[in-house]
């Protein structure tokens, strides 16, 4: 196996160690975050129905006006409270968070405090 693959290998076994732990101790829906190097999105699931609740990412053009002239956690933050307003008008209260294969630290982080802060129970 090249490094590649192995990397991947690495990367999908930290990821479903993360959401295999979610499942078994919450029934919860949860906050899932995509981090790539540029963007990063975020989503509302609920395990139970396998149906997205909300959503919101870097990408949008809603979001875009607001975004301009920012630094990556800048982004990730406004991102945050942008989905917690929107789980709650989709009748969200309380979550788990989703990191993912990422460790729960700059963009991540900012992002999980924005949603706090703007009302979202995790």
């Amino acid at each position: 196996m090249n490094a590649q693959e192995l990397k991947k290998v690495r990367h999908n076994r930290r990821t479903l160690s993360t959401r295999s732990h979610l499942r078994r101790h919450s029934s919860l829906p949860r906050l899932s975050v995509f981090r790539s190097t540029k963007h990063i999105s975020a989503q509302v699931i609920d395990d139970a129905s396998g149906k997205t609740l909300a959503s919101a990412t870097t990408t949008s053009k809603a979001l875009a006006a607001t975004l301009v002239g920012k630094t990556k956690s800048q982004r990730a933050a406004l991102l945050g409270a942008e989905i917690a307003k929107r789980a709650k008008a989709a009748g969200v209260e309380a979550v788990v968070f989703d990191r993912g294969p990422c460790r729960y630290h700059g963009r991540v982080k900012a992002l999980a405090e924005a949603a706090r802060e703007a009302g979202l129970k995790f």
